[in-house]
């Protein structure tokens, strides 16, 4: 019988698109209909289990599941026996705590005294003992921000993306109690074969997430300007240099972290380089 290795993923949610955009984009080819389960991948011994994201720490910790993708806030919450794998770089987003807009805050300690509606209460204890300040909890599933409108409590503590929900509740972020992502978590001791799997999936999205924070450059420059060009953008190990029929000019090819993007392409047009063309990595294994 083929060894599988069990992943849960969100069954709906805002992991969901992205933990299942990560497996394809791993090569990963499978269905999944808006009612299923599970599924199979046809080409890679995984088998995906749709939970929901507040089980998937305890179905990891049982060995249900043997490796899960959730968010980093759901693993520091549930507090299971799970081993935080990687972490993959979407669904960011912040626990803060957030208070009606009129209200002045005066920082963390004038929480003290205060009612707080949560929906991670162990997270929220974890903080207010730190500084040393004694306040209700009151823990609460869903729909945390009219807890305040209608009296059950001073403040929230709850996951924020843009703010915008808070805004339309009448409340203001004041406190941001931990960032978090979605992260890969597994079961402690996991099976030597299931390991090995779960090594070549790894190896796959290493090369995923590092293609998405990269861009291949090329570009056309005086050859008196290479050595400048490359201090630059000195590729993974050294750029290629190409030369061209124009006399005294090469082309050179090289790799771009994102986030210095705009601020090298100053630099080297400073340099004189011209012609510069910038395209997507689609992988990228170093």
């Amino acid at each position: 019988m083929e060894t599988l290795l069990r992943i849960a993923i969100q069954k709906s949610g805002r992991l969901q698109e992205g933990s299942l955009d990560l497996l394809k984009e791993s090569g990963l080819s499978f269905s999944n209909g808006k009612e299923q389960l599970k599924t199979q991948a046809r080409n890679f011994p995984v088998e995906v289990l749709f939970l929901r994201d507040d089980d998937i720490p305890q179905y990891v910790e049982d060995k249900v599941a043997d490796v899960g993708i959730v968010g980093e806030n759901i693993l520091l919450e549930k507090q299971k026996k799970n081993q935080l794998i990687r972490r993959l770089d979407f669904a960011k987003c912040r626990l803060s705590i957030a208070i009606p807009r009129a209200e002045n805050y005066g920082g963390v300690q004038s929480l003290q005294g205060k009612n707080i509606a949560t929906s991670y209460p162990n997270i929220v204890k974890n903080f207010l003992s730190k500084h040393n300040i004694n306040a209700g909890i009151h823990e609460i599933s869903g729909s945390v921000e009219i807890a305040p409108g209608i009296g059950l409590a001073d403040a929230i503590c709850d996951l924020v993306s843009t703010g915008g929900t808070l805004l339309s509740n009448g409340l203001k972020e004041v406190e941001v109690v931990m960032q978090s992502e979605a992260v890969i978590i597994a079961t402690p001791q996991l099976a030597p074969e299931k390991q090995q799997i779960l090594d070549k999936l790894l190896f796959r999205i290493e090369a995923v997430q590092k293609a998405k924070n990269n861009k291949y450059i090329l570009l056309n420059c005086p050859n008196d300007a290479i050595d400048k060009i490359t201090s630059v953008i000195p590729g993974m190990k050294s750029p290629t240099i190409i030369p061209l029929a124009r006399p005294g000019w090469s082309s050179l090819h090289s790799v771009v972290d994102e986030n210095d993007f705009w601020e090298k392409i100053d630099q080297l047009r400073g340099f004189g380089a011209e012609g510069i063309l910038v395209v997507p990595i689609e992988k990228m294994i170093v």
